[in-house]
């Protein structure tokens, strides 16, 4: 935080969003956990029990990915996530080099850019790629019996579809343990935490907005 600023709270996430992350992240380490004594790391349900809900936390993960979808196209949030590469330098740097020599984040948080350069091209990739596709292994893998039926068996490996999701699921978890110590790098260490818990985030008085913030991207 710059010296001569004082930090103000701005209403950043909505209910809807905060539900729904906080959601996804209770599935996705649900589903961890399951698919993990799946493959035999340890016996915490039972076998088939684990097998029961890591399909119901998948098909449940799948709905609200759904909700999400809708969301953000309904409200405009998908803004947020159109790719830039101003600024990713700095950003880069930031985590790099600055951030342990204490200088102030180069990008501030406002209403019309809640995610930094970084961010939104971390959060594009998984959201619009990663995650679709370990649905769509997922899916496949919990439609087996009826591969044959549709005509597919003949183009798919049990084994290799088995692989590939797991090795998905690897980098979502990743992903988590990244996401995770990255909340710990506001102003304070659970600052990003509390936003995301109450909607409120605080931010420097005065930040301005670039029009690449905006969604303006050329």
């Amino acid at each position: 935080m710059s010296e001569n600023n004082r930090m103000i709270k701005i209403y950043l996430y909505s209910k809807f969003e905060r539900f729904w992350h906080w959601v996804q992240a209770v599935l996705i380490i649900l589903l961890i956990i399951t698919g993990l004594e799946i493959h035999g790391a340890y016996n915490l349900f039972g076998f088939e029990r684990a097998v029961t809900l890591h399909n119901f936390f998948g098909l449940s993960w799948l709905v609200l990915y759904a909700f999400i979808v809708f969301w953000l196209f309904t409200t405009g949030e998908w803004k947020q996530y159109i790719p830039t590469t101003r600024k990713l330098y700095d950003v880069a740097n930031y985590y790099c080099v600055d951030i342990f020599k204490g200088k102030p984040h180069p990008v501030q948080k406002c209403k019309d850019a809640k995610h930094n350069p970084l961010q939104r091209l971390t959060y594009l990739g998984i959201s619009a790629l990663l995650l679709p596709f370990q649905m769509a292994t997922g899916l496949l893998y919990y439609t087996y019996n009826s591969w044959e039926t549709w005509g597919i068996g003949k183009f798919l490996d049990l084994g290799i579809l088995a692989l590939i999701h797991t090795a998905l699921a690897f980098i979502i978890l990743s992903f988590l343990v990244v996401h995770v110590y990255m909340t710990t790098t506001g102003h304070s260490v659970t600052s990003h935490v509390t936003a995301m818990c109450c909607g409120w985030e605080e931010v420097e008085e005065g930040t301005q907005v670039e029009d690449w913030e905006r969604g303006v991207v050329s």
